[in-house]
């Protein structure tokens, strides 16, 4: 696909830009170099490369999975207008 200095300015045109014709230059001269980066990308051969979730073997260091907090339903239902058997009642939305 042939990225030219009119398709720039087309597309400026269709996102309502307003673009001066250095910059539209400049634009296409960046898509480009963009693109041929891309196809030389393309190009290698990635045959027995294991795809990878990370660039480095990092391994995420988690915490242990312990309650930490105490059960406050009660003392934060308090200033709830209405509750019942533990659960917050609201309004009906949907009828």
């Amino acid at each position: 696909m042939a990225i030219d200095r009119s398709t720039i300015s087309s597309v400026a045109h269709l996102a309502r830009l307003s673009i001066s014709e250095t910059e539209a230059q400049k634009t296409t001269d960046n898509i480009v170099n963009i693109l041929e980066l891309i196809n030389r990308m393309q190009a290698v051969d990635t045959d027995g490369v294991e795809p990878m979730a990370h660039p480095l073997d990092a391994i995420q260091r988690l915490r242990p999975d312990v309650v930490t907090e105490t059960n406050q339903r009660e003392h934060l239902q308090e200033n709830a207008p209405a509750t019942e058997d533990g659960l917050f009642l609201v309004p009906r939305v949907i009828e």
